[in-house]
């Protein structure tokens, strides 16, 4: 009888599914044959349509019922599969497989629909400037830029034009960091030439692309040499729009035409500043919602819905998305995160004056197997300084990493390292990784980020046990802030009772921190490394009641006893910070000497070299400060 069943089922099933292809080709082939029969119409929206329907086609083509060669057969049996790859992974942000399926689109306007010299106008009017709109102007100049300085061509516009700095723009009384369309218009007289038919049909080939598989009007963007790019973060969400009774006052009194919407919203994140895209936009609700519905959807993580109104992954090539909807959020809305990974190098990360000992000190910090804290707000630069750390760690000790979600993705920057990355799943958690890590001979655990209370556990387990040292980034303001958010988070997962028992075992594992700040024009730097110094309470008592004579002399020696045991265990500082380095007025200033312990368990981790090495570092930098007031001081070690 289950087999009857399951037969049924099958048959039903592809009935709909045979069904649903005739539908699907009828389709298509309305479309073509209306192209055919009422003229082709050289319009954006035409073409799309077009394009959409003949991919459609070639891909569902049968190529048994064309009746070909073998060998022929072989050869188209391999472009349509190359064909249906590309589709599919273009739209995770693989450059490779964009440019196969632009150069089909090229090849189909031009062979099959007949886009020549004059037409083409029709779509974009590039004889006309005063035509274009400003992201059509956007475009061109992007495009034209890339020709010459391909992935940089946005960095390098930006530059040329100082569009990164401050302005007043729609009456505001406060300075922001936008590019505005006038701007755009403006370079645009000055830049644009005239362009051959083959650079025209690019442009519209890019246009149709992004509009078809692409990411609407950031997918060019997205693929810049920039640090991020967001959308839907600004402007009128759409529920704004229908729930808001007065919304015809309201626009009427404001002037409608300069309230942007949450589809206007198109941010980059460029050299530490949030610059708002406002030449261009993505045109509708539905377009910022299928840009949000499609860019995180690389090795399928799983369905964005009401019930889960969020997902955090990766692209292909690295870089980290974040994607929110309603009900969670007010609008649609996406973050992209790229990290600038060929320059995750200490000598160009740090660059202001005094940099030499700020750099030395972070090579030694790994080589010395100290566990560290990088510190620091959103933007600042956490992970690519963890990035070009983790290159001087020894060659000889295998990396483990634990992530919410990939970002380091370190094997691509250091593909000859034993180096293996875990995250978590729906079905595997952050803790059953942590346990599979054990046993996998690792002897560094990296965390690319301690943002809640199971992760710091993760990161305490880990420094204490089954490693030699642990780096991970963190958001902490301040050490102390640092210190009592590890604490906390041990106290709420149940890990400890006791405030100050939880706070003796982070202190006992945190050994440094490197706390980055970014300033209020985007510049990065290391504002201070911080050496965290445990304080520990004596055990001995310093009056001996038992050899005294008289039972009065018993007595005032046993009460000074009782009176030191209550002060050492109410006695609440459990560990002293001493800034080593600290940014001074522009400049890097060493501070304070590395206390003699750490100075001690550093040097036996390293090689001989580095031991010598580190001596004269010391030898170089500590031994003429003097520390007021502190048993820390700079002790010089010689074997």
């Amino acid at each position: 009888m289950f087999f009857n069943y399951l037969l049924i089922f099958i048959l039903i099933a592809g009935l709909f599914v045979f069904i649903g292809y005739l539908f699907s080709k009828s389709n298509n082939s309305t479309v073509i044959q209306n192209i055919k029969k009422e003229g082709r119409i050289y319009s954006v929206e035409r073409m799309t349509e077009f394009i959409k329907a003949r991919m459609d086609e070639i891909t569902r083509t049968n190529l048994y019922d064309a009746g070909l060669a073998e060998d022929e057969l072989k050869r188209r049996k391999m472009k349509k599969y190359e064909l249906k790859k590309a589709l599919k992974n273009c739209t995770y942000g693989d450059v490779n497989d964009k440019k196969y399926v632009k150069e089909l689109i090229f090849d189909l306007l031009h062979r099959e629909y007949g886009v020549n010299q004059v037409n083409i106008t029709n779509a974009i009017d590039f004889d006309n400037p005063e035509k274009l709109t400003s992201g059509d102007k956007f475009d061109i100049l992007l495009y034209m830029y890339k020709q010459q300085y391909a992935y940089d061509a946005l960095s390098e516009l930006i530059k040329k034009y100082n569009l990164d700095e401050e302005k007043y723009v729609y009456g505001s009384t406060q300075a922001s960091y936008v590019i505005t369309p006038e701007e755009i218009s403006e370079i645009f007289e000055k830049e644009y030439d005239y362009l051959s038919f083959e650079d025209r049909l690019n442009i519209l080939s890019q246009r149709i692309y992004q509009n078809y598989k692409g990411f609407s009007v950031i997918d060019e963007i997205r693929d810049m040499n920039i640090d991020g790019i967001s959308g839907g973060v600004s402007g009128l969400p759409e529920s704004f729009m229908y729930q808001v009774a007065q919304l015809g006052d309201y626009l009427r009194q404001t002037n409608e035409r300069t309230i942007p919407r949450a589809y206007d919203s198109v941010w980059i994140f460029y050299h530490g500043k949030s610059i708002y895209m406002s030449c261009v936009s993505f045109g509708s609700y539905s377009e910022l919602r299928r840009v949000c519905q499609n860019i995180y959807k690389y090795n399928n993580p799983g369905q964005l819905s009401d019930t889960n109104g969020y997902k955090i992954n990766e692209m292909k090539d690295g870089s980290r998305v974040v994607v929110v909807r309603p009900s969670m959020s007010e609008s649609w809305a996406f973050f992209v995160r790229k990290f600038d990974t060929p320059n995750a190098v200490l000598e160009n990360l740090v660059r202001h004056p005094g940099k030499e000992p700020v750099i030395d000190l972070l090579k030694f910090l790994v080589k010395g197997a100290r566990v560290t804290a990088l510190t620091g707000e959103q933007g600042c630069g956490k992970t690519t300084m963890l990035l070009a750390m983790i290159k001087y760690i020894y060659t000889s000790l295998n990396l483990r990493v634990q992530e919410t979600a990939f970002e380091l993705h370190l094997r691509k920057v250091y593909p000859e390292r034993n180096i293996l990355t875990f995250r978590e799943t729906d079905t595997v958690s952050g803790q059953q990784g942590l346990d599979v890590q054990k046993k996998t001979d690792g002897a560094v655990n990296i965390l690319g980020e301690v943002a809640t209370d199971e992760v710091a556990a993760w990161m305490i387990q880990m420094a204490q046990v089954a490693s030699k040292f642990t780096l991970f980034t963190h958001h902490a303001k301040t050490f102390d802030n640092l210190i009592l958010a590890l604490r906390n988070s041990l106290l709420k997962i149940g890990m400890f009772n006791n405030e100050r028992v939880a706070e003796i075992q982070v202190v006992g594992v945190i050994n440094f921190e490197v706390h980055l700040k970014k300033s209020y024009d985007g510049q990065r730097f290391i504002e201070r490394i911080t050496e965290c110094i445990p304080v520990k309470p004596e055990n001995r008592y310093t009056h001996d009641y038992r050899n005294e004579p008289t039972l009065e002399g018993k007595l005032e020696k046993f009460m000074d006893n009782a009176t030191e045991y209550f002060t050492k265990i109410t006695e609440t500082e459990t560990y002293k910070s001493v800034n080593i380095i600290e940014f001074i007025d522009g400049q890097y200033v060493v501070k304070n000497p590395i206390s003699a312990e750490n100075i001690q368990a550093m040097r036996e981790n390293m090689s001989e070299q580095d031991q010598r090495l580190f001596d004269d570092f010391c030898e170089n930098y500590f031994s003429t400060i003097k520390t007021e007031g502190s048993n820390y001081g700079m002790r010089r070690i010689v074997e």
